[in-house]
C-alpha cells in the first residue's frame, strides 16, 4: 500500500497494490501492522456502509465528544470526499483537503480524529464505505455548513444544486458551531 501525505497534517491517502487478471482482483484494504509501523496505531471499532445517489452531498459531519478517526473507500461509482481540519491546536484548523474517490481509482482517505467529514456523489449513485475509531453516538453528532465562505470548498455540484438532508440544509457555520475538545 502506498501512503500519500496531503496539505493537512496526519490526512492521508492511501493507494492500495492492486493483484488482477481475467477473473477480477484482490487488494488488501487494511492491515493493523502497516499503519502502526507508521505511527498510525488505531483500533477500528465500526464499520459503515452508505449508499446515495448522484447529487447528494452528505456532511460535513463531525463528533464533539467521541471524534472518529475514519478510513474511508467507495465500493461502486465515485464521490467527491472532503475532511475539513478542526483541531484547534492545527496550524491547518479550517482548512480543507478534497479528493475523488471511486471503484476505478480504489484510493481510500485516512481521516484522523478531530476532522469534520462530507462528500458528493459525482455516478448514477455510490456506495461508500468508512471504518471508525469509535462507536456512533447519536447524540454527539453534528454538522457544518457545506457551503460556508470561510472554509471555501470547492464542491463539484451539478447546476441544480446538492440534494441535503434537513440536518445538513441547517448546520452552522465554523465560527458558530461548537468544536471537538
Amino acid at each position: 500500500m502506498e501512503l500519500t501525505a496531503t496539505p493537512i497534517p496526519g490526512l492521508l491517502l492511501l493507494s492500495p497494490v492492486v493483484h488482477g487478471d481475467i477473473r477480477g482482483f484482490f487488494m488488501e484494504t487494511w492491515r493493523e501492522s502497516f499503519f502502526a509501523e507508521r505511527g498510525l496505531a488505531h483500533r477500528f471499532v465500526q464499520d459503515n456502509h452508505s449508499r446515495s445517489v448522484r447529487g447528494t452531498l452528505r456532511g460535513l459531519h463531525y463528533q464533539l465528544e467521541h471524534p472518529q478517526g475514519k478510513l474511508v473507500r467507495v465500493v461502486r461509482g465515485e464521490v467527491f470526499d472532503v475532511a475539513v481540519d478542526l483541531r484547534r491546536e492545527s496550524a491547518a484548523f479550517g482548512q480543507w483537503f478534497g479528493t475523488r474517490l471511486s471503484e476505478d481509482n480504489r484510493r481510500q482517505l485516512w481521516i484522523p480524529p478531530g476532522f469534520a467529514h462530507g462528500f458528493c456523489v459525482l455516478s448514477d449513485s455510490a456506495d461508500l464505505c468508512y471504518k471508525c475509531t469509535d462507536y456512533h453516538h447519536p447524540g454527539d453528532d453534528r454538522s457544518l455548513c457545506w457551503n460556508d465562505p470561510e472554509i471555501g470548498i470547492e464542491w463539484p455540484l451539478p447546476e441544480a444544486g446538492p440534494i441535503l438532508s434537513e440536518r445538513d440544509r441547517k448546520a452552522p457555520r465554523l465560527a458558530e458551531a461548537p468544536l471537538p475538545h
